[in-house]
């Protein structure tokens, strides 16, 4: 067996941390490759490491001194590698590092270099070898992961170290530099470690034990997921509700290895399971998996007699969005009638332009935009073979006196997605959670 783990922020953010983080490796061997995070926050009111190398970013674009926050993250080293009784300098690496941000370094290198300092202490700390990711992960000239280049450089660099620690969260461009993931990217990065591994497993390290089935902010106690589906995955991160990235998925995914997401700080608990396929899934407790949802959305409602006759016209509606650089959400339909779901703060600044364009191209009869929208997903393999979801989803909405806005459900049957006022998301979200989850 062979296993790749990756540990976030949290489970980082200080020696403690980091000997819990040693003691969950040490205690398998198959955990062979361990992807980490930068330093996150140890309090509440504290400062990630990374933000503080986005301070130091901008007060070098501004030409204006960094010493003050690059004095924090050396002390935030220094503190750790001391805490832990090691032997190990940084100090060289400060200097290159204070050096080129003083230089007018890019901002996805100095963002990447809390992964690079942090992978090296616990190389160090764990007795594992140090491979760059910046030596294994590629970009194309666009920006985007160069999946087929990476897995092969990858499964070289992993052939020739039994164990080893990968920095999480950047790769490299074609002409050298440093090129980072979104935010939370050392997700991704340990998702091509194990598809490059072959791993049988990759363990996903948190501060949480695993997925719930509903936002525990809203919903109070919430079941948590013992095991979900990729697609199912898929459909709830899209709201919001993964705890780790959602672009993560698909290496694994692609390979067909599963994903465990455990808790640093409570590893007995058995987390959640994420696999491939419903014949990998055990059986879930409930009819449906999760329950999640995120407000900020808007409605552009057109209507137009005899729509359904005129060649082309969703795709020139589709069309003027697209030039407008607004992606669509959802495209609940009628004979005569169209409504494009969109991101509210995608639209803003272009909705008077936009709907000029739609007057312009498809004449419509009628045209509005609707604005304070909610979206809630509620997504469960189980419901495929379960009579009445969409009825009792209904139910648990009039319950709480919810008038539901839009209505889309997948041609799977996997998810039902309503529609509401985004006032009332709360108490939605909740009635839903209680209807399934008794």
């Amino acid at each position: 067996m062979l296993k790749v783990l990756k540990f976030g922020g949290s489970s980082l953010a200080d020696a403690e941390q980091f000997r819990k983080v040693a003691a969950i490796v040490k205690s398998d061997p198959a955990n062979r490759y361990v992807v980490a995070s930068a330093p996150g926050k140890r309090f509440a009111e504290d400062v990630k490491v990374t933000d503080l190398l986005l301070e130091c970013y901008r007060l070098a674009r501004k030409k204006e001194p960094i010493d003050e926050p690059f004095e924090k993250i050396e002390t935030r080293f220094r503190q750790i590698i001391a805490d832990l009784g090691m032997t190990l300098s940084l100090e060289s690496e400060f200097a290159t590092i204070r050096l080129v941000i003083k230089n007018r370094a890019s901002r996805d290198y100095v963002a990447s270099r809390g992964e690079y300092l942090n992978s090296m202490i616990l190389a160090e700390y764990l007795g594992y070898s140090f491979l760059d990711a910046e030596d294994a992960i590629y970009f194309t000239d666009e920006g985007i992961l160069d999946m087929e280049r990476t897995d092969e450089s990858l499964k070289v660099l992993l052939s020739e170290a039994d164990r080893a620690v990968i920095p999480g969260f950047y790769g490299s461009m074609p002409n050298g530099t440093v090129r980072t993931f979104s935010r939370g990217g050392s997700d991704i990065t340990g998702s091509i470690v194990a598809r490059a591994a072959e791993a049988d497993l990759y363990e996903n390290w948190t501060d949480v034990s695993g997925m719930l089935m509903a936002d525990p902010r809203i919903v109070k106690d919430p079941e948590p997921i013992p095991c979900i589906t990729y697609r199912e995955l898929r459909e709830l991160s899209y709201m919001g509700a993964s705890v780790m990235h959602e672009d993560a998925i698909f290496p694994v995914r692609e390979a067909g290895i599963p994903i465990n997401i455990r808790n640093t700080n409570c590893p007995e608990a058995p987390g959640t399971m994420i696999v491939s396929s419903d014949e990998m899934a055990t059986k879930p407790p409930h009819h449906v998996t999760g329950i999640a949802g995120k407000k900020g959305f808007s409605a552009i409602y057109v209507e137009k007699s005899m729509m359904n006759g005129q060649k082309g016209f969703g795709r020139r509606v589709l069309q003027i969005l697209e030039e407008h650089g607004i992606n669509f959400e959802h495209l609940p339909s009628g004979i005569d009638t169209m409504s494009v779901v969109v991101n509210t703060a995608e639209l803003e600044s272009e909705k008077d332009a936009v709907l000029a364009a739609l007057q312009k191209s498809v004449a419509p009869d009628k045209i509005d935009v609707f604005d304070d929208l909610a979206m809630i997903a509620v997504v469960g393999r189980g419901m495929v073979s379960a009579h009445g979801t969409a009825y009792r989803v209904f139910k648990a909405l009039a319950r709480v006196d919810v008038n539901v806005r839009m209505i889309d459900q997948g041609s799977s049957e996997l998810n039902i997605i309503v529609g509401i006022n985004a006032a009332d998301y709360e108490a939605a979200l909740d009635a839903i959670y209680k209807e399934f989850v008794k």
